[in-house]
């Protein structure tokens, strides 16, 4: 950001992490330009009252700082809004989400949006004049906010931020019509850093369609292009390799169970520390264990569901597009256990764990596009019956380490892509948010930039 220039003159706000602030600007706590703040709550009978249509009933999965995601949002009938229309949002509002791994993520609602109600997780703030709606939605994002709600949840002791605290954080202010100014400059460069990492994550999602591809026709097909083939009795699978068996998976396993379900912290657990693998540890099709949470310390440990190298876990429940996906545990993890939105499947002689592995990553694909079952999009649910009964083809032992082998090759060189793609998706948001900070708190001066 070095072809920004600084403002003229600059004074010391008097808060340690404001530090010096354009001379003009004044420093202002968020309920002073705030006509509402509120959150809203779950209607009564949870998730089931949420509907197909009707209403909508925004959630913190829904809010993302580049906008409202609403590929997943809930919706409650006209009776049910009734009953929460203290809750509704309106346009212009600042969603803050004030609870969860999400806590701090916030976005502005558009100026034309329909009819709406937030639950007990996100936060309304509603800004007094319409002016103060957009610089509040400027600074939440910023370094120095995201500094305030830090302190404010560690001090509170418990993940979660009340109204009181987001009432008293501060910031930095100009006069209105600077305001709009650096907000029209913010809006075109963050637009562009935006559509850049839109690109890559789709070429992220090209990527995994690659991948998908790749293991699909090797554990369908096999290697040999020219190898006889046979009706495999599956009308979507089709041909199989002639030698190939079919079997019912349960034919090919040892065993298959699934963990428990405790409160974990919102932490990965440190070296000789209990912790827990989250669904979030098998997506992709690699064991993931930094995304593992940590147990509480006074809560005792089960260590009969500690991971096992060769372990197949399989995610059972969870959205749509993961619940199947899978993983192999490379090695034992004697302080990692199970958690009970995962199935651990042991192998037996028929088969290796890889190989298991990528069977299920398309056998179980398909079957969840089938017989997966759940009351929405947002969250299905796969059962034990349906992965036991999938009906495989499978090649001898020889040929399955051949085809797992020519896989990981192809595989892991589409990784090492997503990787250096991710990692070049990370700059750019430390970039966007990097260039927010600096204006909001004018350490950058926007009003004469080209």
């Amino acid at each position: 950001m070095s072809h920004y220039k600084p403002y003229p003159a600059y004074k010391d706000s008097g808060v340690e992490w404001l530090g010096r602030v354009p001379e003009h600007w004044q420093i202002k706590q968020l309920k002073y330009l705030a006509s509402h703040i509120g959150s809203g709550k779950t209607p009564s009978g949870g998730a089931e009252v949420y509907q197909d249509a009707g209403v909508l009933f925004l959630r913190s999965q829904n809010v993302y700082e580049d906008g409202l995601r609403l590929d997943d949002v809930a919706f409650i009938s006209e009776e049910v809004d009734q009953e929460m229309k203290g809750s509704r949002v309106m346009p212009g509002d600042v969603l803050l989400n004030i609870t969860g791994a999400s806590i701090g993520r916030s976005c502005m609602v558009p100026e034309v949006f329909e009819r709406a109600n937030v639950n007990q997780h996100v936060c309304i703030i509603r800004g007094e004049p319409p002016v103060a709606s957009k610089w509040i939605s400027l600074c939440l994002p910023s370094k120095t906010v995201q500094a305030q709600i830090d302190f404010s949840q560690n001090g509170a002791g418990r993940e979660g931020l009340n109204f009181e605290q987001i009432g008293n954080m501060l910031i930095a202010l100009p006069h209105a019509e600077e305001v709009y100014e650096i907000a029209s400059r913010l809006d075109r460069e963050t637009a562009r850093i935006d559509a850049l990492i839109e690109k890559k994550n789709r070429f992220i999602e090209l990527l995994r369609e690659k991948r998908q591809a790749l293991i699909t026709h090797a554990v369908t097909k096999g290697l040999d292009p020219n190898v006889r083939m046979k009706d495999s009795g599956v009308e979507w699978l089709g041909e199989v390799p002639e030698h190939w068996k079919m079997l019912p998976l349960k034919r090919l396993i040892s065993s298959i169970g699934q963990g428990w379900s405790p409160e974990c912290e919102a932490r990965i657990p440190e070296e000789g520390e209990w912790g827990v693998v989250k669904v979030g540890c098998v997506n992709g099709g690699v064991f993931r264990p930094e995304q593992s949470k940590a147990l509480p310390t006074q809560m005792e440990s089960r260590p009969e569901l500690s991971l096992r190298a060769g372990d197949v876990l399989i995610s059972r429940a969870n959205t749509r597009e993961l619940v199947g996906s899978c993983a192999v545990v490379p090695h034992d993890y004697p302080y990692l256990m199970l958690c009970d939105k995962l199935y651990r499947v042991g192998c037996g002689e028929r088969v290796t764990p890889d190989f298991l592995a990528a069977l299920v990553t398309v056998y179980g694909r398909r079957a969840v596009e089938i017989e997966a079952t759940g009351a929405s999009s947002s969250m299905v649910n796969i059962a034990q019956s349906v992965i036991l009964d999938l009906l495989v083809a499978v090649p001898d032992a020889d040929e399955q380490v051949e085809i797992i082998s020519r896989v990981s090759a192809a595989t892991t060189r589409i990784e090492h892509l997503r990787e250096k793609t991710e990692r070049s998706i990370k700059l750019l948001k430390e970039r966007r948010s990097a260039l927010i900070t600096a204006a909001v708190t004018g350490q950058i001066d926007l009003r004469e930039a080209v």
